[in-house]
């Protein structure tokens, strides 16, 4: 579990001693590393009343191309600044180059969020 309460650290260095447990509201997760692969899809509970999907592997997308938008098949990721690691390991985040049945394309949606993947094909 992530907690994103209070550091247990002060400024100097010194241990921070705790004065109440942690709170649902500070709780955190680890990202999740949307693949390419057989689509497979977790349902998340959020903060209020509502959800998230989050995608945990895909390989659809759906590319825009100026006006048109066309459902294209993810073949492999190109390129990623987000972490150079993550192109060896086909793990699509936003910002992310894919390589696609219509070309290459950057992605602008959040997969780990919004549980798809909207990109841009790139000249």
């Amino acid at each position: 579990m992530q907690n994103q309460g209070r550091s247990t650290r002060k400024r100097t260095g010194g241990r921070l001693k705790n004065v109440r447990k942690r709170r649902k509201d500070e709780l955190g997760r680890l990202p999740t590393e949307t693949q390419v692969g057989e689509p497979r899809f977790r349902t998340v509970d959020v903060r209020g009343n509502g959800q998230k999907t989050r995608a945990l592997a895909t390989n659809v997308a759906s590319v825009n191309d100026g006006g048109e938008t066309l459902s294209a098949e993810i073949e492999d990721v190109v390129e990623n600044d987000a972490n150079p690691n993550y192109v060896r390991r086909n793990i699509i985040t936003k910002g992310a180059v894919i390589a696609t049945s219509e070309g290459e394309a950057r992605v602008t949606s959040r997969p780990g969020q919004t549980g798809q993947v909207n990109a841009v094909l790139l000249e």
